[in-house]
C-alpha cells in the first residue's frame, strides 16, 4: 500500500473514536518501579503510609509521566493485529511527538485506566503519513480525565 492509499484508507475514521482499549489496574508496584527508573521517588507516589495521613487524595497516585508512558499499551497500538488493521500494508510506525499533553485528574494507586483513541488528523509528510490522533485515559468511576494528549505518529510504506 502507498502513502496515498493509506491516506484514503483513513479518510472515512478522521472525527470518529477507533478504539477503546481494555483497562488495566495502577499497581503500587508499578509505580515504584517507575519512580525507581526515573528517579522520581516523591512520596506522593512511593509512600502509602504517608499519603493515606498527609495527601488530599489519600493514598499515593501514578506519576503524570508513568500514565502518559502507558499509552502504547493502553491504546494496543504495538500490537501486530492494530497495526494490520489501522495500516494495513504499511512497514514501519514511529512516535513523531506529543502535543497538548495535560493530566486533569490524578490516578490513585488500585484504579483502572483505559485510553480512548479519536483519529483527528492524517496528512502525507515526504514519503510517510502523519496521523494525529488525540488520546483519552479515563479513571473508572471518574468524571475527569486522567490524561489527555494528542499524539504524532508517521507511517511508512
Amino acid at each position: 500500500m502507498s502513502a496515498d492509499s493509506l491516506l484514503s484508507f483513513l479518510k472515512p475514521q478522521l472525527g470518529r473514536e477507533i478504539h477503546v482499549g481494555s483497562w488495566l489496574t495502577i499497581t503500587q508496584e508499578r509505580v515504584d518501579r517507575f519512580a525507581e527508573v526515573t528517579g522520581d521517588v516523591q512520596w506522593i507516589h512511593t509512600d502509602p503510609e504517608r499519603a493515606a495521613k498527609e495527601s488530599p487524595y489519600r493514598a499515593t497516585i501514578a506519576h503524570g509521566y508513568l500514565t502518559l508512558s502507558l499509552l502504547p499499551c493502553l491504546t494496543e497500538s504495538n500490537h501486530p493485529d492494530f497495526f494490520q488493521k489501522n495500516y494495513p500494508g504499511m512497514k514501519l510506525r514511529v512516535n513523531y511527538g506529543v502535543n497538548k499533553v495535560r493530566f486533569p485528574s490524578p490516578v490513585l494507586v488500585g484504579s483502572r485506566i483505559r485510553a480512548r483513541t479519536l483519529l483527528e488528523r492524517a496528512e502525507r509528510v515526504g514519503e510517510a503519513v502523519q496521523i494525529s490522533y488525540r488520546i483519552t485515559v479515563e479513571i473508572e468511576g471518574n468524571d475527569k480525565p486522567a490524561c489527555v494528549a494528542e499524539s504524532l505518529v508517521r507511517v511508512y510504506p
